[in-house]
């Protein structure tokens, strides 16, 4: 054994090892900030987001094997934890996994891939600092991945693409490249260039390194070592290649010099360009190589706005923010977990805090790191990091905690219903479990609850789509033990009521969680018909 000595300030550490371990040095607060990245990934459903999470999650080293969603049947994942998505190859929760890879540590917050959960997906993206925007080769920019673009540059979110499935039939790479640039309104550029596609993709070359990666279709989708190439017009390179596909490439590659901008990075995080990669990550193709762009040129942790101002990331007061509430993670804990976002300061298990909204102080003595829904007990944790913390029922989506000054962020978005449903348990019993299970799962976002005015003990519940009442169903029955019945109601539109003004037609009014009025409409028209009919009445989408 040998003996290393490692002062700092006046701390005196001693490390005992073996000659063949690395010391890793006492990192500064300003260190720990600068190796870290915190990543979403944005995408429309069936683009391969789940597959994607966990290929980087295996080239990370943090897991040994990954699972995948083929076919609507899905293999056991980290990301899709819960029954009901291993059930149906659907995400419909988030998770948070913490790897590190190559001296970083990446903080991966995998997201919802089904349109209905959109608020979800909303807020987690209030979260992170750098998105990775997943496309379909075959299909381009899509409907879900258009709307989750419009929220990534409303926050200032740089986005880092990844077009997935070039080995099955793709859309030529130009058409790929001019419809980012012509539906988001951001130029794209692309960082490698693909070679054929389905059954006749040769691979990627990487254009900063030179380098061709070839793509084999073998027994666990492996590839290849990537080749360096010393000159494309070598006759080497034209002979993997064949000639013809090799003409095609120096013709694509010419036109890409000559016409489209090179990668600038100051442009890429102001939203101005987003650099491109092409790949396929159900064989793993391209993954690895993707991730360590990705962690070069995603941004580390950055200031958050709050009410008193943007949030220096280095402050010495310690603040986080809650984006989400999740319950019943883990079967044998059968509690309540809040995923915190720290925003600036170290956390230190033991702290106290100061809850914003109520003023109370908490002492945090049970923070968890995150990996899907998988827990361990964490010491110490920086800007940029997701942490879990048991919910004593005061924390709620969009809390701030902190040691310094009370303080606020901007309000998450929250979206007006378009189902509505009154919820009775079946055995016509309203227990405590469907009375918490109601309750919990509301406060997850998973439905909106509301009473009506005459206070009935079976609440309404709306949701923006279907799926979301069939989770509901779901959990309700899988993690209460209660068996609900739906009655569905007529109407489809619901505004909040702001003022003192009510409708003076006879529409359907009641209140939400927080006792706010709301007005219940059967259509659009009803809907215009009763603010034409009630001047100065105020009605809005949101609350």
């Amino acid at each position: 054994m040998d003996l290393y000595q490692i002062a700092e300030s006046e701390y005196l550490v001693w490390y005992f090892c073996t000659p063949s371990y690395i010391i890793q040095p006492i990192m500064t607060l300003q260190e720990e900030i600068q190796r870290r990245r915190t990543v979403a990934i944005i995408s429309h459903p069936d683009a391969g987001k789940t597959t994607l999470t966990e290929k980087l999650l295996l080239y990370s080293g943090a897991i040994h094997s990954a699972g995948s969603v083929t076919g609507g049947k899905r293999a056991t994942t980290q990301s899709d934890w819960m029954g009901i998505e291993q059930q149906r190859g659907i995400s419909v929760s988030s998770s948070a996994m913490r790897v590190e890879y190559d001296g970083y540590l990446l903080n991966l917050l995998d997201t919802p891939g089904h349109q209905d959960f959109s608020e979800d997906t909303y807020r987690t993206l209030m979260a992170v600092d750098c998105a990775i925007m997943l496309l379909d080769a075959g299909r381009g920019v899509q409907e879900q991945t258009i709307k989750l673009f419009k929220v990534c540059r409303e926050r200032g979110i740089p986005i880092i693409t990844f077009i997935n499935k070039m080995d099955r039939p793709a859309l030529d790479p130009f058409e790929l490249l001019d419809n980012v640039e012509s539906v988001l309104g951001i130029t794209a550029v692309p960082m490698s260039w693909p070679i054929g596609d389905g059954p006749e993709f040769r691979g990627v070359y990487e254009r900063k390194n030179q380098c061709l990666h070839l793509f084999e279709r073998t027994v666990g989708g492996m590839y290849r070592a990537p080749v360096s190439v010393g000159s494309i017009h070598d006759t080497s390179f034209k002979e993997m290649l064949g000639e013809n596909k090799h003409a095609k490439f120096i013709d694509d590659l010419a036109l890409i010099e000559t016409v489209l901008p090179p990668f600038n990075h100051d442009d890429f995080l102001h939203e101005r360009c987003t650099p491109v990669f092409f790949g396929s990550a159900i064989t793993n193709f391209g993954v690895e190589n993707f991730l360590q762009y990705l962690l070069e040129y995603a941004p580390c942790p950055q200031p958050m706005p709050t009410s008193q101002g943007d949030m220096p990331v280095d402050s010495p007061i310690f603040s986080a923010f809650v984006y989400k509430v999740q319950a019943n993670m883990n079967k044998s804990h059968r509690d309540r977990i809040s995923f915190v976002r720290i925003m600036s300061g170290t956390f230190e298990r033991g702290m106290t805090v100061i809850h914003g909204k109520s003023g109370k102080e908490v002492k945090l003595n049970y923070p968890f790191q995150l990996f899907g829904q998988e827990r361990e007990i964490i010491d110490i944790a920086y800007p940029g990091d997701v942490i879990g913390l048991t919910n004593p029922g005061l924390f709620k989506v969009g809390d701030v905690i902190s040691t310094g000054n009370a303080c606020t962020i901007p309000q998450f978005p929250r979206f007006a219903p378009e189902i509505f449903a009154r919820v009775f348990p079946k055995t016509g019993t309203y227990s405590k479990s469907f009375r918490k299970g109601i309750e919990q799962l509301g406060e997850e976002g998973v439905i909106q609850i509301f009473t009506d005015k005459n206070g009935s003990p079976s609440p309404i519940v709306a949701v923006v789509g279907e799926l979301q009442l069939q989770v509901f169903t779901w959990r309700m029955e899988s993690e209460y033990n209660e068996v609900v019945r739906l009655d569905y109601l007529q109407f489809k539109r619901m505004r909040w009521l702001q003022g003192d003004i009510v409708p003076a037609t006879s529409v359907e009014m009641a209140y939400d969680e927080m006792q706010r009025p709301v007005v219940l409409f059967k259509n659009d028209w009803e809907l215009q018909y009763t603010i034409d009919r009630t001047p100065g009445i105020r009605l809005t989408e949101t609350p």
